[in-house]
């Protein structure tokens, strides 16, 4: 069976010591919630990973938000899969769509991106979605299918069967737009019929697929709701431990 999960990704956010006051803030809770009925997972800059590892126990999963696509090197300024798995992280999130708008990711990056974490037994949140133009000229389905199997169709069916998938609707990050929970399904169940196609109906579903965009308190629940929905991957609803608790007890 394929597990729910809620994963916070702190973005750019955060001083060393708010990072770890807020870390601190969610494990409190996390070990306080009476009926947890998923993973809970922060994805925290790098610059917080080793701290952050040492204050929280091992009902908080700990994951970066980006690794490099090269293992060590003349690559001044990256962080190498085996520096994050050295922290204590156990996750990692890969092809977020600010890494592919802003820094150029290419899904042949992301390809070795996504081997290089599962050499170091890192669970790759591997994210996929559509630009605004692309959900309104119709085309959203085949963009998303083409970013699966460019980046993840070379992986063996155990392989894939470590990662973790996440949508986003790139229009919905950060604007307050929200997909509605029926496009959500809508998507996802397509995500989960191309895996199919690939790897076949067991692989596909045991594969947890989790939602990114604009996910909140408020609309967690219809959202979790959706048969192929396993949860969130949360933005700024993941910088206040009451509202990402708010999501995690959703389910």
């Amino acid at each position: 069976m394929r597990k729910n999960i809620v994963a916070g990704n702190w973005k750019m956010n955060t001083t060393l010591a708010e990072g770890v006051g807020l870390a601190k803030d969610v494990n409190e809770a996390l070990k306080n919630a009476a009926d947890v009925k998923c993973d809970v997972v922060i994805c925290v800059p790098f610059t917080h990973l080793a701290p952050v590892a040492a204050v929280i126990d091992g009902k908080l999963g700990l994951g970066a938000e980006n690794c490099a696509d090269h293992v060590k090197g003349a690559y001044t300024g990256e962080v190498s899969a085996p520096m994050v798995a050295s922290t204590g992280a156990k996750y990692v999130i890969l092809g977020h769509s600010e890494r592919r708008q802003y820094y150029g990711e290419t899904s042949a990056i992301l390809k070795e991106k996504v081997n290089l974490a599962l050499a170091e037994n890192l669970t790759p949140i591997f994210c996929i979605g559509e630009v605004l133009e692309e959900r309104e000229n119709g085309t959203f389905l085949d963009v998303v299918t083409r970013q699966i199997r460019e980046a993840l169709f070379g992986l063996s069916a155990e392989d894939f069967g470590k990662l973790i998938l996440a949508y986003e609707p790139v229009w919905a990050i950060g604007t307050g737009k929200t997909a509605t929970a029926d496009q959500a399904q809508e998507m996802h169940a397509h995500i989960r019929g191309v895996i199919a196609e690939k790897y076949g109906k067991e692989v596909a579903d045991n594969c947890s697929i989790l939602y990114g965009g604009s996910c909140k308190p408020s609309n967690a629940k219809e959202l979790f709701a959706k048969a192929d929905v396993d949860g969130g991957l949360i933005g700024g609803a993941a910088l206040d431990a009451a509202s990402f608790m708010g999501i995690v007890t959703a389910f």
